[in-house]
């Protein structure tokens, strides 16, 4: 074993996982008190996005979720997306009007948001704790 992996670890996460995992550790779920003490007590507006969001989710997301092994969460959140937009479709069909482009847009970074959000807990819990289920708001303070 070299230096470097005597000093560093051997661990299969990055940094940047690595510090998520340890907060999540200490400061428990996002729906949990010390959580949100915790992330008001960190230095920096990036540190505080390091934890709360992840910006490859925000702009990759479905493909993100895949990609981390989190598909069933990844399945729910398409399902969701999916319902949304028919209900709404179905609904401005009713009413005789177009689908409004800026609501399709809010609804898009809406849901982007969502994936950024729900992406670093939900592998935490995947990777750390053993828990693979369906629900992706698992432990969050919707």
């Amino acid at each position: 074993m070299s230096t470097t992996e005597q000093v560093q670890g051997t661990s299969k996460y990055s940094a940047k996982w690595q510090e998520r995992f340890a907060f999540f550790d200490t400061n428990g779920a996002p729906g949990d008190p010390r959580y949100k003490a915790a992330l008001k007590t960190l230095p920096t507006f990036g540190k505080k996005v390091l934890i709360n969001a992840n910006v490859i989710a925000f702009f990759f997301g479905p493909i993100y979720l895949f990609v981390l092994g989190l598909w069933k969460k990844n399945l729910a959140l398409l399902g969701t997306i999916f319902l949304v937009y028919v209900v709404l479709v179905v609904i401005f069909a009713i009413l005789g009007m177009e689908f409004p482009k800026a609501l399709d847009n809010g609804l898009g970074v809406g849901f982007s948001f969502t994936y950024a959000i729900v992406t670093n807990y939900a592998y935490y819990l995947k990777e750390v704790k053993g828990e693979q289920g369906w629900n992706p708001f698992k432990g969050m303070r919707f």
